[in-house]
């Protein structure tokens, strides 16, 4: 398993140049508005997102990357029969990627995603879908209108 964070930033360059040199590594993919480092030590799968974020912060999502779609399922049950709302997106296209994936929100609203990579995409999101349907390729404000409203109302009390 490896800890997934993805966070917003307003220039992509200027954020390669600063986290090429805090993980002293290569980013593995480089889109026009996308970049991804998989560093080993510590285990980190860490993503850049270009979108606007004013006063929402920079914080994009957070994750953990699983070795199989099997453990993907698995966390699904095991989060439902927790009592938690998950969100599935099997088979979907998103961040360059095939993935099979599941979303669960904290109190706050912060979004984790279990995700599973399948194989590379040339995309960004599959072409022929909505963008707002993916959680990870949406941008901010979108993502948090996607909790569901059993959720909002528990994060209300």
């Amino acid at each position: 398993m490896r800890m997934h964070v993805a966070v917003n930033c307003s220039s992509l360059d200027h954020s390669l140049t600063f986290y090429r040199k805090l993980f002293g590594a290569e980013p593995m993919k480089v889109k026009p508005e996308y970049a991804k480092f998989e560093i080993d030590n510590p285990p980190l799968l860490f993503s850049l997102n270009v979108r606007s974020f004013d006063d929402k912060g920079i914080l994009n999502h957070l994750g953990f990357q699983v070795e199989s779609s099997e453990q993907v399922i698995e966390w699904r049950d095991r989060l439902t029969n927790a009592g938690l709302i998950t969100t599935d997106e099997m088979n979907t296209t998103c961040c360059y990627a095939v993935q099979d994936k599941i979303w669960v929100h904290d109190p706050d609203g912060n979004a984790w995603e279990i995700f599973y990579t399948k194989a590379d995409s040339e995309f960004e999101s599959a072409p022929e879908s909505n963008r707002d349907e993916s959680l990870c390729c949406t941008p901010p404000s979108a993502s948090l209108q996607a909790i569901p409203i059993a959720f909002q109302s528990f994060r209300n009390k």
